[in-house]
């Protein structure tokens, strides 16, 4: 990463994601995690394990675990995750470090199921926000990396076989019950932060066949104001070649879709899809013009 792209824009950006994002989590170990005994998995977990025997500030446990990985995993990372990964692990301490002189008690009735609901949404969302764009917490990564590299164990099966062992460990400190409620803080966690990555703006992918393609395609196209795409298809029994339609639609609209079709033909074969991040004209950050597709009719008659 040259000295330009560290001052761009979108690099800014990613920095403050990433530290708004280390905040958050830093916040949620020190008031959730720590308070109401639920463990981690990866080398947070291995932090909240020492201060639990050894009373060793997580803070400073994150930089000892995660300094050395990063130098010897600097070959494994692309030169932006080397950079992002050192802003995250240093991140994460400093707010563990600062989360830490703040003077705040959060009252649940000592109720550890909502402890480990909330706890898993903020943290899930503050991770969310590091790994949106492409920064993590810690070492974990590294690891899985090289194991992959010289042991041809996939990355995905190593850090699930290494927050399993951690967790296992975590029973050194935290009873049974303590560890079934980790459990529903991280299945939380994760798919807040599979819901951050994919994007707020999920959607259903509708695929259409039917003999009255060419009569349903325009009706969607001006009553749901939606692009629909043609494609060609072929029928392994048949043999025959016809256009298939393919449409994405917000969850809301998937009925009158359905409505629309069946109007023309009622047999009509229609396949609906999650679709888990939709971005351009309609969706994400693009809003669609009102009447858009009536008004590029009108100019083009």
């Amino acid at each position: 990463m040259i000295l330009k792209d560290i001052f761009s824009l979108k690099t800014i950006k990613d920095f403050i994601f990433i530290l708004l994002g280390t905040a958050i989590f830093g916040f949620t170990v020190i008031f959730f995690n720590i308070p109401n005994d639920l463990a981690e998995g990866g080398i947070t977990g291995i932090t909240l394990i020492g201060r639990s025997l050894f009373g060793i500030n997580p803070a400073i446990t994150t930089l000892l675990l995660n300094v050395p990985l990063i130098i010897i995993g600097r070959k494994h990372l692309g030169v932006r995750s080397f950079y992002y990964t050192i802003l995250g692990t240093f991140g994460l301490s400093f707010w563990l470090a600062f989360w830490q002189k703040v003077p705040i008690a959060i009252d649940l009735n000592h109720d550890i199921l909502i402890a480990s609901l909330l706890g898993g949404l903020i943290a899930g969302f503050g991770v969310g926000l590091v790994y949106k764009v492409g920064g993590t917490t810690g070492g974990s990564d590294i690891i899985a990396r090289i194991l992959e590299k010289y042991w041809g164990i996939s990355v995905g099966r190593s850090l699930l076989i290494f927050d399993v062992i951690v967790l296992t460990a975590s029973l050194t400190y935290i009873s049974l019950v303590q560890m079934m409620y980790t459990l529903i803080y991280a299945y939380v966690f994760s798919k807040v932060i599979d819901s951050i990555i994919d994007g707020g703006y999920s959607a259903k992918g509708m695929y259409i066949l039917s003999n009255q393609n060419f009569e349903i395609a325009p009706v969607l196209m001006s009553e749901l104001e939606r692009g629909v795409t043609y494609l060609d298809g072929e029928g392994a029994y048949s043999r025959q070649t016809k256009k298939m339609i393919y449409i994405v639609l917000t969850p809301r609209e998937v009925p009158e879709a359905k409505r629309i079709v069946h109007e023309f033909d009622p047999s009509a074969f229609i396949s609906i899809i999650n679709v888990h991040e939709a971005l351009g004209e309609g969706f994400g950050y693009l809003r669609p013009q009102k009447n858009l597709f009536k008004q590029r009719k009108k100019q083009r008659s």
